[in-house]
């Protein structure tokens, strides 16, 4: 009998998720959610604000509670799966990371620019001498050529991550995109390689295939595909298609799609679709989290989402620069006249 290889499935459904819901999911609603991913037996659950710890704030949109709430509602309900946290350094602070630990999360996920892992080192040693299992996690990896990607995540391996992503955080990356990018870390570093895809041009589940076909062991997902802009490749989904394609991800295939259908749909504010504004980000290149905040700059400017977001495109504007998208919609305003 063949062993079939395993592949580790991340649900972020209440992280990435929390974008889609302006970061309003009440505690109530992340244990009910925590609840049907554990009785699915997904192995990772991230749970933070959207941006990650800390991130609940005037910049990035203030949260229904603290991640202390959210981080006591889910630890109490699990047993089968792990509890992980995002933390962007600069946002997130190393006492952030104590108090994630403290309710019971074993794994961080040190997320950078593709180009800033030098910043992820304080943050990646503390999480190792806290215990906890420390993940590098390199965010608009579309931006960077391969071989300066490599560069970065080993960077991150010299810290001391066990895991690094390439994260296609703006659901902007090809098939070919991904495989010369996983494949190329893959090739070179010691530790596990991950991906976490968004879905604004679709591809979100065929880049994951390709990212594991590269190497990757290690891939994110999200319940309905709730996520920053068109959201990421559905678990309910990749957990199918990964047990149709050969794959073991220890995750209960119908269980995944009730904990879809009946626990987070009813939850959603919109259908999770690939609108044209989402379809945007993808074709230009833009943080997928950028959505919600350039549909409110457009509504207040009276400016075209889509231009505003091509615009973002075109100057290569990084997360954390939220405060460009106001900008922007404000000189095209003006450019037309209003």
């Amino acid at each position: 009998m063949t062993m079939r290889k395993r592949i580790h499935i991340v649900d972020t459904t209440l992280r990435d998720g929390m974008h889609a819901v302006s970061h309003q999911f009440t505690p109530d609603q992340a244990r009910r959610v925590a609840t049907a991913l554990d009785a699915a037996k997904v192995e990772m659950i991230e749970v933070s604000h959207g941006d990650g710890l800390g991130g609940s704030s005037v910049q990035y949109g203030f949260a229904a509670a603290s991640d202390e709430e959210y981080l006591k509602a889910v630890a109490g309900v699990i047993s089968n799966s792990q509890l992980a946290v995002l933390l962007l350094p600069g946002i997130g602070t190393q006492e952030d990371l104590k108090m994630a630990r403290d309710h019971g999360a074993v794994a961080v996920r040190v997320a950078t620019h593709a180009t800033e892992a030098d910043i992820s080192e304080q943050h990646i040693k503390l999480a190792r001498d806290l215990g906890m299992r420390s993940v590098g996690f390199l965010m608009m990896s579309h931006m960077v050529s391969p071989e300066k990607l490599l560069e970065q995540a080993k960077l991150m391996e010299s810290y001391g991550a066990e895991i690094v992503y390439i994260a296609d955080s703006a659901g902007a990356m090809m098939p070919d995109d991904v495989r010369a990018r996983v494949g190329l870390v893959k090739e070179n570093l010691g530790v596990d390689v991950g991906f976490h895809a968004h879905n604004n041009l679709m591809l979100a589940i065929g880049n994951t295939l390709a990212a594991i076909e590269s190497g990757a062991t290690y891939v994110d997902a999200t319940l309905r595909g709730l996520g920053g802009g068109a959201g990421n490749a559905p678990t309910e989904v990749l957990a199918g298609v990964l047990d149709r394609a050969g794959y073991d991800t220890g995750v209960d295939f119908y269980k995944a799609m009730d904990a879809a259908e009946q626990v987070v749909e009813p939850l959603m504010q919109r259908p999770q679709q690939v609108s044209n504004a989402s379809l945007m980000l993808g074709y230009a290149g833009v943080y997928s989290s950028f959505l919600l905040h350039t549909h409110r700059a457009a509504k207040r400017f009276g400016v075209d989402p889509r231009d505003i977001l091509a615009e973002l495109g075109r100057r290569k504007i990084v997360g954390g620069q939220e405060d460009t998208i106001i900008d922007v919609a404000y000189e095209l305003s003006r450019a037309s006249g209003r």
